[in-house]
């Protein structure tokens, strides 16, 4: 079956730790990750890995992407450089395609009011509510949330970030997308058995 790409933004300051598990599973299940940036120049991560970018953000379409993915950076919290990724968010979230975003990248969605009427989380409440904006009783405390289209979580949680995208997109399901997050977010070696299973059948 033909999929449409899933688009992971990547700007300077990216967190390279959080989005991993998701990439490297959705590339395994037949995904074409495709990397959008600010524009088709380099970047580079916290970590120092240099990227350069498939597309240019104002490249992407809703309407050819099956997710678009918002790592955290420091660029979140220290500038507006990174609003247009917000509104990019609310481009794909109008269209019924559906959005992930991990740490800082929540703040964002936050000030662009896209976490106004949804149940989310981040990394603490308290991050956002100094956003000012006007989501504060929908705040989550829980590892990742997932509600009409839109994955939040916080930036120590990027296996059950994973696991909301799996879920969403149907990657893996039931006791498989339970034995793929016991595997890694609890190093379950029984795990790894149910998920052999399904591969070996699948």
């Amino acid at each position: 079956m033909s999929r449409k790409p899933v688009h992971l933004a990547v700007y300077d300051t990216y967190a390279d730790w959080e989005t991993g598990h998701a990439t490297a599973y959705l590339a395994r299940a037949g995904y074409e990750i495709r990397t959008a940036g600010p524009s088709r120049e380099p970047v580079s991560s916290i970590g120092g890995l240099r990227v350069q970018p498939a597309c240019a953000l104002d490249e992407v379409r809703p309407s050819e992407s099956s997710l678009l993915i918002l790592p955290g950076a420091d660029l979140w919290d220290t500038s507006d450089d990174l609003a247009p990724f917000a509104r990019k968010a609310r481009e794909f979230l109008d269209a019924g395609v559906p959005v992930a975003a991990i740490c800082g990248a929540t703040a964002g969605l936050a000030r662009e009011g896209l976490l106004d009427d949804r149940e989310h989380t981040s990394a603490v409440s308290f991050y956002l509510a100094a956003t000012g904006y006007g989501g504060g009783e929908r705040y989550v405390d829980a590892d990742a949330v997932t509600d009409r289209g839109l994955i939040t979580a916080g930036p120590t949680e990027p296996v059950a970030f994973a696991r909301e995208i799996f879920r969403l997109l149907g990657v893996y399901e039931g006791e498989v997308l339970d034995a793929w997050y016991r595997l890694f977010h609890d190093s379950d070696a029984e795990a790894y058995a149910v998920l052999e299973k399904a591969q070996a059948s699948g």
